[in-house]
């Protein structure tokens, strides 16, 4: 897990992939011999930084947190002592409204929207009309969460946008858009644990509650359902109406039948 910050610390039972243990996957050689097969069949370069900036632009507060992990889904554990230690050292524009809720003097907070700690509402964001933000939240700069959207235990990185009837639980979102509707379902119907699925590996999280991992770039259609562990690749697009699982590829279109389309 993360270096260098013992209270975030846990047992490490993980391999070694990129030079950087992973935790909660058993170690098992062949596991980084699967990503080494990933990266090469999309044309991904699997470094020591891990799959988390292949996704995702690593600037700022929350980009120094998701930088010491190998996965991204490895972040969502710490969220909410990330939160209270970096809420206590702000400065430059942001106050707590309450207790363990900083919001930055440029965000735009609707009077009905309803907040709860521990969270961080960066600059130039906004929170609409009937948003939940239920905790463990964090919404980067220039994000959008819009009428009626709920947030638990996500990070939302600079200029996402969740604008109109969205939920996401358990997930991260780079700096991507989601259309009306779409729901990052973060619970399978057996209850079993989420297990990530990419082209040469099947990972098992060990986690009964995983949304999605959605890249920068990413354009969600309206109506879509991302289900439990589902992986957005940066610039990929999914079709309206779409019930996505799996592994989106970069640049590639998830149509509705399931099947994968490159985008020109």
């Amino acid at each position: 897990m993360r270096r260098g910050a013992k209270s975030l610390q846990a047992p490490w039972n993980g391999s070694e992939i990129g030079g950087k243990r992973r935790r909660g996957v058993k170690a098992e050689a062949n596991l980084g011999g699967c990503f080494i097969q990933y990266g090469m069949e999309y044309g991904m370069e699997i470094s020591g930084r891990g799959f988390t900036s292949e996704l995702f632009a690593l600037r700022g507060a929350a980009g120094e947190y998701l930088s010491a992990f190998c996965d991204p889904w490895e972040a969502l554990d710490g969220i909410e002592e990330w939160l209270w230690a970096l809420g206590g050292a702000l400065s430059g524009g942001f106050r707590e409204l309450f207790r363990g809720v900083w919001v930055h003097e440029t965000a735009k907070i609707a009077q009905n929207a309803a907040l709860a700690p521990p969270c961080i509402v960066c600059a130039g964001a906004e929170v609409r009309h009937n948003a939940f933000v239920r905790g463990r939240a964090y919404v980067g700069e220039g994000c959008v969460v819009g009428n009626a959207t709920e947030l638990k235990n996500v990070i939302l990185l600079d200029g996402a946008k969740l604008p109109h009837f969205n939920y996401a639980g358990d997930s991260i979102v780079g700096d991507a858009h989601l259309g009306a509707g779409v729901i990052l379902s973060n619970v399978r119907a057996d209850r079993m644990p989420v297990t990530v699925r990419l082209p040469h590996a099947a990972i098992p999280t060990g986690r009964k509650k995983l949304g999605a991992m959605v890249g920068d770039g990413a354009e969600v259609g309206c109506q879509c359902v991302l289900n439990p562990g589902t992986v957005m690749g940066r610039n990929s697009r999914a079709e309206p109406l779409s019930s996505v699982r799996g592994y989106v590829p970069p640049a590639h279109l998830y149509k509705k039948d399931g099947s994968l389309v490159p985008l020109l």
